[in-house]
């Protein structure tokens, strides 16, 4: 048995997961120094939420980020999160920006890139997959998992062929809500495998406690790659610890990770929590829910749902939401959960229920959903939210290609990089009150 290959969350999924992604720069940038001595085959460190939570909420420059860690991480990889043609967004982006956000991921830093589309349309990651192979990183195709009538092995393992039929490096299954039990993932991995050969990963959360059973499952059943993280930032919404996960791998299958380093990161970390993140990070989230199997809601949407309903001081309503969660997901053609499809299921779950009336308001995007805007769904959608939605004319936000959000630029920053120019591009507002911010301290970083 080949040794397994261990990727590292805990600069992105697993502060996502627990803590709305509200990890610093600085203190990222200590636990990279660290981790990089621990043997990891990779570390994710960039994409997902980090993007817009940097520049929204933390009002930090995202690719400052990107490019303070490539110095300090030098033996392992660096990999990203890409939303398809939604890079790092929530909706399609023009060609020109696709392309040029890619290469300038690669150029600062990145060397994997996990592409994935949440409806797992291939139309959705066609253009970013060919672009990543020009860069000359390796390109990992996920498929996001998910559990419905429509989503079977045999639905998987055609999903992986035709993938794979995409000249991707590595597969990837990615189960963002912990679905993913022991015995369907030794069957899903097996068939895989024999079908469709390049190396395959296998990526899966702590939210219903099948976690480290599962990933022992697959590494058995052929798996070449596991993700996991440093606990605390560990269990629960997030990856399963390595301090446990790699006791729990087939002897032959272990890596060399260093573990006493691993300690250190984990000290680090729980000092970090205790006197620095303590409102942010919410120790419940790391207690596996079996109710998961029915919500379906992953780590990064479920830390967010929760911190959202505090802020509306609603939390009381979180058990209601969550039982409405699956009835709209089903109302939809049984999507999977993951941005920017959860996000949009989370907020309609929370307006039919503080409404009391379902879909008597709704959410603008889910409404641009039903009309195809994001993609084809596994199913066919309830033909009765179909009827609220035909005939209204949506609006539509323009998306600006590269020359027009340089040109919109200049009027704020007369000195900019490509990267400033594609921060614009991806979140204009947001772009726009961080620039202007950071000019009146007289510094752009």
């Amino acid at each position: 048995m080949p040794l397994v290959k261990i990727i590292d969350t805990t600069l992105r999924d697993a502060h996502q997961s627990l803590m709305a992604t509200r990890l610093r720069r600085e203190d990222a940038a200590k636990l990279a120094e660290k981790l990089d001595k621990a043997g990891f085959y990779s570390l994710e460190v960039w994409g997902g939420a980090t993007f817009d939570v940097d520049l929204r909420y933390l009002k930090e420059d995202p690719w400052i980020r990107l490019k303070v860690i490539d110095e300090i991480v030098t033996k392992s990889k660096k990999q990203m999160l890409l939303r398809g043609v939604s890079l790092v967004g929530y909706e399609p982006y023009p060609e020109d920006v696709i392309k040029e956000f890619i290469h300038r991921a690669h150029k600062n830093g990145i060397d994997i890139f996990r592409i994935f589309d949440a409806l797992n349309d291939l139309n959705n990651i066609i253009l970013p997959v060919r672009e990543a192979r020009k860069t000359g990183g390796i390109v990992q195709g996920a498929m996001t998992y998910s559990i419905s009538p429509v989503h079977t092995v045999d639905y998987y393992t055609k999903l992986a062929e035709k993938i794979a039929s995409l000249e991707v490096d590595e597969l990837v299954i990615k189960d963002m809500a912990g679905l993913l039990d022991p015995i369907t993932a030794q069957e899903l991995v097996t068939r895989i495998k024999k079908e469709v050969g390049i190396p395959l990963g296998v990526h899966t959360h702590d939210s219903n406690g099948l976690s480290t059973a599962t990933y022992y499952a697959s590494v058995k059943s052929g798996a070449d790659m596991i993700d996991t993280s440093v606990f605390p930032l560990a269990y629960g919404t997030a990856q399963p610890a390595i301090q446990s996960t790699y006791y729990a791998l087939p002897r032959e299958a272990r890596g060399e990770i260093n573990l006493s380093v691993i300690n250190e990161v984990s000290m680090m970390i729980k000092e970090l929590l205790t006197t620095k993140y303590n409102k942010e990070f919410d120790p419940r989230l790391q207690v596996p829910d079996p109710h998961a199997l029915i919500h379906q809601i992953p780590g990064g949407m479920m830390s967010n749902l929760i911190y959202q309903l505090k802020e509306m001081n609603q939390l009381d309503l979180l058990d209601e939401v969550l039982e409405e969660v699956p009835k709209v997901r089903k109302d939809l053609g049984w999507p999977p959960l993951v941005t920017p499809i959860s996000q949009m299921v989370g907020a309609q779950a929370v307006l039919n229920i503080i409404a009391g009336e379902r879909y008597s308001m709704m959410v603008k995007e889910l409404k641009a959903y039903i009309k195809g805007k994001y993609g084809k769904p596994p199913a066919e959608i309830d033909p009765s939210l179909r009827a609220k939605v035909e005939g209204e004319e949506l609006p539509e936000i323009e998306k600006l290609g590269m020359k027009e959000c340089e040109e919109k630029l200049k009027s704020i920053l007369s000195e900019h990089t490509q990267e400033d120019v594609l921060t614009y591009c991806l979140f204009p507002h947001e772009a726009e009150e961080f620039f202007r911010s950071k000019l009146k301290l007289g510094s752009i970083y």
